[in-house]
């Protein structure tokens, strides 16, 4: 059998060393290229013509998110396994086909892989469920601002019950309750 070959994009050094190290181990596959970002990504596709593709979660940027498997219409059926070693919406991480994190070993790296490869190829929830508005972020900014719901409607020029009805949707969509759940996530997605 063939190695499968693997596109790795991470931006750090030392993850990209130690990850290539064992999935180079890993029988049947090897890391063809590494990619730092998302940018000409179109044309690394067409070049590598990956079996897999390993992406840091957050080279995503947020407002692309809904829709970033756009981003491999190269390769429309190459399954994409996200490489997570930080907090992420569950939601968001069933867009991937698999998830390594940072703190797994060589023997689970290898068995999400085997599992990805012989699956079907089709996330489990299609990424729209996951999209905020642009009115659910800029309400989301406003808790984690601390605005209690008349606060965010007087400062958004919206009625208290649509600043509810957003934050219902935001709760919804990111499967978060806590108002420091949502400040974090806020922060971690580049909201603030």
């Amino acid at each position: 059998m063939k190695n499968r070959k693997i596109l790795l994009i991470e931006k750090s050094p030392i993850v990209v060393q130690g990850l290539t190290e064992l999935l180079n181990g890993i029988p049947d596959y090897e890391v063809a290229a590494v990619a730092e970002g998302l940018e000409r990504i179109a044309e690394r596709l067409i070049v590598v013509k990956p079996d897999l593709i390993v992406l840091n979660p957050q080279l995503v940027d947020y407002s692309k998110r809904g829709s970033f498997r756009a981003l491999f219409q190269e390769c429309p059926q190459v399954p994409i396994v996200a490489l997570v070693y930080s907090y992420f919406d569950q939601q968001w991480l069933r867009s991937f086909n698999g998830i390594i994190e940072i703190t797994d070993d060589r023997k689970k790296i290898e068995s999400c892989l085997t599992e990805v490869m012989q699956a079907d190829n089709a996330p489990s929830d299609g990424p729209d469920l996951y999209e905020l508005s642009e009115r659910e972020r800029e309400v989301l900014v406003e808790v984690a601002n601390g605005l209690s719901n008349k606060e965010i409607a007087t400062k958004l020029h919206i009625s208290v019950h649509t600043a509810i009805t957003h934050r219902k949707n935001i709760v919804k969509k990111t499967g978060i309750k806590s108002v420091a759940g949502l400040t974090v996530y806020a922060m971690l997605n580049n909201l603030m």
